[in-house]
């Protein structure tokens, strides 16, 4: 539903990330408000249109409307869409009398001619209605007052149940009053939800349900006795499982667009006028892919060309600190080694970080989130839909895709948002082949160095711009491709899902709103994850350069060691050994290369793209190395944060191990095959 972060931020001062798409909150965020001087603890759970499916969102907001027994609901709907959310403001009254209606979006109603009576919808729905414009704090104020008042029972909700035809009513009857005594005083509330439940036969929310309230429904005789009654009453009638989801699912349906048409006034019947104008060439087969690839391109060209003068002047700050920290060191007496440690090793490191992640983050995250306030992600999801299809997964995982872009660990756990197990893994399994922010910096570097650089600007930038834009492109397909081999073979038992996509209206973005949320909530957010691995990784790191066995350091053994083996791949024991080490953060990989050639021991600062590449070329880079490179960059295993989220969202070690095989084992193949491939004919 529109709108419901937004109005948890206003409320709450916090940056639950919203957007202009369905389903953006994937789990639960919880935020405080003052009231009359008292505190009120405010939950912002998943948004979703129904309470009867089993996709993670849907039922992380089922089982806490269902079973934590809130004091006050409060169902946000969509004004200029109001049919669609009614659906589930009756699944709820079946649940709660103490529920309130927040119409939302209300200017873009406005805008668009249609005028909402709030009065006679709360006469029909019997419960509080307000109107509310999420972003204007002023029209918060009457929600916070009527949450309140229902709260302490000022205001009495007596909802207006949506009635079923007499067999299913009859049906419900039958059950009702074991139901109730079973349940007992506390859960009476969900007497009448739990019988349609049990008619409906849904295993899976049944046993949530004995699992929550610690109940035994299905292997109580008595009950089971009155289910079979409920059940053989409605067959003799022609009204079999399929068919009674149905007639409930229809009734809501036909309540909610009643109610609908009598609340809500359109003076204009071509309201959607534009945005379908525009959607009819965003959105078509011969536009759409063309139209989304002229905008990746042109956020990646801004990116490259904004990001290096500020990366060049920060890099020279961390460079003045070091040495000034060298110098304050020495008067200390303090021992070479713990200078090398601290500075050498873990503030260079951070340092380079930094300077390399956070100019890309501030220009592509704005841009990115530009696109999301647009409305114009979700129909990328759309435009791609046909493409996932045949691979036998769904469109959502487009969305995954974009988050990815940002961060794979981001990414996996957007993958909630899809509701079938299937393709939710699959998903989850695939997320990695889109690069992440933290090789842009290495994927821009090479392809500015060995494909730009034959170039002068501004076609130099260009040429870059279209050779990362390629192997983005490459790594997309080459995800769709994995897709289907992994529905086809090793997840082809686990059951797939429809694809339901909203698309959002078009609307103008607010860009203070925009550069604040793309800092606070993606930009600090993953640069604090990069420091946070990348200072103790500087000081390993450090170690591995500085510690000698014979007369080689072990990071030279270690690069010795994979030499041959990275040879066949066209690359070398060096990049290979970067690679590895910097599993933690993708973001020191190029700075570990350079310390290798350099053999400085210390991660080297290096001010500009002309200085990087005459030390690659010096240590025997061509044009195969680069290839193979920015190959290897897009395809490797995903970084230890994103392994630990995986992890996490799979609950399986045998997904994280093939998720971190999956990249891995397709990187090094394609190397093998381009090196024999180039060896053949040059």
């Amino acid at each position: 539903m529109y709108g419901k972060s937004s109005i948890f931020n206003n409320l709450t001062g916090l940056n639950q990330h919203t957007g202009n798409w369905t389903g953006k909150t994937i789990e639960n965020a919880t935020g405080m408000y003052k009231f009359k001087e008292k505190k009120v603890l405010l939950f912002d759970i998943p948004g979703t249109y129904s309470l009867m499916s089993d996709s993670p969102e849907e039922e992380i907001a089922r089982n806490y409307i269902c079973f934590n027994n809130p004091d006050v609901i409060v169902v946000v709907v969509d004004a200029t869409c109001l049919e669609r959310n009614l659906n589930l403001v009756y699944q709820i009254m079946e649940i709660t009398d103490k529920i309130v209606i927040c119409v939302n979006l209300l200017d873009e109603a406005n805008k668009k001619g249609i005028k909402v009576d709030l009065n006679k919808l709360s006469e029909m729905l019997g419960v509080p209605v307000v109107g509310t414009i999420a972003n204007k704090k002023s029209t918060l104020y009457k929600l916070i007052e009527i949450v309140d008042a229902v709260h302490y029972e000022k205001i009495v909700s007596k909802p207006k149940k949506v009635i079923y035809d007499n067999l299913i009513e009859s049906a419900v009857n039958i059950l009702s009053e074991v139901i109730e005594d079973t349940l007992g005083e506390e859960n009476k509330r969900l007497t009448r939800w739990i019988c349609l439940k049990l008619i409906d036969g849904n295993d899976n929310i049944i046993h949530t349900i004995e699992e929550k309230l610690n109940i035994n429904l299905k292997n109580n005789k008595i009950i089971a006795l009155k289910i079979n009654e409920a059940k053989i009453m409605l067959l003799k009638n022609n009204i079999n499982k399929e068919r009674f989801k149905e007639k409930v699912t229809s009734l809501i349906i036909k309540k909610a667009e009643k109610v609908r048409s009598e609340v809500c006034k359109i003076n204009n019947i071509n309201y959607n006028e534009r945005d379908r104008k525009i959607d009819k060439i965003i959105t078509s087969k011969k536009f759409g892919i063309p139209i989304m690839l002229v905008f990746l391109i042109l956020i990646f060209w801004i990116t490259i060309e904004g990001a290096n003068y500020p990366s060049e002047l920060l890099s020279n700050l961390f460079e003045f600190l070091c040495e000034k920290l060298h110098l304050l060191f020495e008067t200390l007496d303090l021992p070479i080694w713990f200078s090398g440690i601290v500075i050498d090793g873990m503030i260079k490191t951070t340092g380079w970080v930094i300077s390399v992640m956070l100019p890309p983050m501030i220009i592509f995250f704005p841009l990115f989130t530009l696109l999301e306030d647009l409305g114009f992600l979700p129909r990328i999801a759309f435009n791609l839909d046909y493409c996932f299809k045949k691979c036998l997964t769904t469109g959502k995982q487009a969305l995954t895709m974009c988050m990815g872009f940002g961060c794979n660990a981001c990414g996996v756990t957007g993958c909630r948002i899809i509701n079938s197990e299937k393709e939710r893994i699959i998903a989850i399994l695939t997320n990695a082949f889109v690069p992440c922010n933290g090789r842009f910096p290495f994927l821009i570097t090479v392809a500015m160095i060995f494909f730009g650089g034959i170039f002068s600007a501004p076609e130099s930038s260009i040429i870059s711009t279209i050779v990362v834009v390629l192997i983005i492109l490459f790594g997309m397909i080459l995800s769709m491709l994995i897709s289907r081999i992994l529905a086809k073979t090793i997840l082809k038992k686990l059951p797939s899902s429809s694809f339901v996509l909203e698309l959002p209206p078009y609307r103008k973005p607010k860009v203070c709103n925009i550069i604040v949320r793309s800092i606070l909530d993606k930009t600090l957010l993953v640069l604090g994850r990069a420091i946070s691995v990348a200072a103790p990784t500087g000081i390993v790191i450090w170690l591995f350069a500085n510690i000698n066995i014979g007369d080689m350091s072990i990071l030279i053994y270690i690069a010795n060691f994979l030499d041959p083996f990275a040879k066949l791949m066209g690359l070398d024991g060096y990049i290979i050994t970067g690679f590895i080490l910097g599993i933690p953060a993708n973001e020191i990989v190029l700075p570990i290369i350079l310390m290798c050639y350099m053999a400085n021991g210390t991660l080297i600062n290096i001010e500009d793209t002309n200085s990087i590449g005459e030390i690659l070329i010096s240590n025997g880079w061509n044009a195969l190395t680069a290839i193979n490179v920015m190959i290897f960059t897009l395809l490797h295993f995903p970084c230890g944060t994103t392994l630990l989220t995986i992890k996490k969202e799979t609950h399986s070690l045998k997904y994280t191990l093939l998720a971190f095989l999956l990249p891995t084992i397709c990187g090094i193949t394609i190397c093998l095959i381009t090196n024999g491939i180039w060896n053949l004919l040059f």
